[in-house]
């Protein structure tokens, strides 16, 4: 007696049908649609990255291997290549971006208090990470005279660690015009590297009421205004009140900020950092930056788990479909890490659902107790089987 569907079919429930309709009809997805809708599309990207296939072979062959499963997915037959093909190449990409926060939503209400810091901010890492392609074959993405590459801008979210923006773009766009687009709720406190370091951009920030920490560069010209007295043993070596004085740098940024020198001792290296919070303590703008690491576990994560370094299709919507639906599935196993009572690693989370996509046990019990061995039926139909 089966009494639950297969771990995948319960993780599709995480995207109502009723959500997901609205977001097509929003974008006008299904448009001269023939027999394979949307919800195939979405669900045939899901199992790419789930399954971690590496091409259409994959995802079809896979699917059609479990074709008495398919319907419990909401889904008739398992597609063709071509079909599949077709979709990811003219079937809008900016659904699954709408798909993608639905979905964060509910993860973000599960992270509410797990913040790492006691203030009330909010605090965020902007960054970006390139992720190469072959330029024979995406010839619309170059990047270099021999390389080709599409850069994933993210903003993540501390609470939870979860990313609450993204933007695809090629990859010659520099992170500072990206984040020139980008506007911040007052009281926000943004974490970023030497990348963003932009005056006019700082100005703008501290304008609004926007908190910032970064790296502040070697020649950076300055004039100190206040020496701020240091606690020793803390790793802190000088602490720092200034005004930019290099050209235009005063006219950009007229606002007074910190400069922080401080040594870690993990790394042996001296850092310095700039901010214009000049309240913190001086150690916990070096804790800031330090959890700033969290993006780039999260880029390192999304590449080593989630199908975005080999592509199905050579498209840009091609490619932009496969990156969200990467997201999306990050989200995924986000929800499920925020809903077990196991610490899963991340990486053992993504090997142990692949191999159990369609087991047929009840998901959060699984997630709790991954090795247990479900029973074969009933409690009577196996007192029966016993004594016969």
């Amino acid at each position: 007696m089966v009494r639950f569907a297969s771990l995948f079919s319960q993780l599709l429930l995480l995207f109502p049908r009723t959500e997901f309709h609205s977001a097509v009809k929003q974008h006008r997805a299904d448009r001269y649609s023939k027999g394979f809708r949307c919800w195939d599309q979405f669900v045939a990207m899901l199992f790419c990255q789930m399954a971690q296939a590496r091409s259409l072979r994959e995802i079809c062959g896979g699917l059609a291997c479990c074709l008495g499963k398919l319907q419990h997915l909401g889904v008739n037959t398992a597609p063709n290549k071509s079909t599949l093909a077709y979709a990811n190449a003219h079937r809008p990409w900016e659904l699954y971006e709408t798909v993608f926060g639905q979905l964060l939503g509910k993860c973000q209400s599960l992270a509410r208090g797990t913040k790492k810091f006691r203030f009330r901010h909010k605090l965020y890492s902007l960054d970006s990470t390139i992720i190469e392609l072959c330029v024979s074959m995406f010839d619309w993405a170059r990047f270099r005279q021999t390389k080709g590459a599409v850069k994933l801008h993210l903003l993540l979210d501390h609470e939870g660690y979860l990313p609450t923006y993204g933007l695809i773009t090629e990859g010659k766009v520099h992170d500072v015009k990206v984040a020139q687009q980008l506007s911040f709720p007052p009281g926000s406190v943004l974490v970023v590297d030497r990348g963003y370091v932009d005056y006019a951009l700082f100005g703008r920030w501290c304008d609004a009421g926007v908190w910032f920490v970064t790296r502040l560069k070697e020649n950076a010209a300055y004039r100190v205004v206040e020496r701020r007295r240091v606690r020793e043993n803390r790793g802190v070596l000088s602490d720092r009140v200034i005004e930019l004085t290099g050209p235009g740098a005063s006219r950009k940024c007229p606002h007074r900020l910190r400069r922080i020198a401080y040594y870690d001792d993990e790394s042996g290296l001296t850092l310095v950092f700039l901010t214009n919070h000049l309240a913190f303590a001086a150690t916990t703008v070096a804790r800031i930056y330090r959890d700033r690491w969290q993006i780039e576990m999260f880029f390192k994560a999304l590449k080593q788990n989630l199908r975005i370094k080999t592509f199905v299709g050579t498209s840009a919507n091609a490619v932009r479909v496969q990156i969200w639906t990467a997201l999306i599935a990050m989200l995924v196993l986000k929800y499920l890490q925020f809903r077990s009572r196991l610490n899963w690693a991340l990486s053992n989370l993504v090997a142990l659902l692949r191999w159990n996509l369609f087991t047929y046990r009840d998901l959060w019990s699984w997630l709790d107790d991954p090795f247990e061995t479900p029973p074969l039926g009933p409690p009577e139909e196996q007192m029966v089987l016993a004594l016969s």
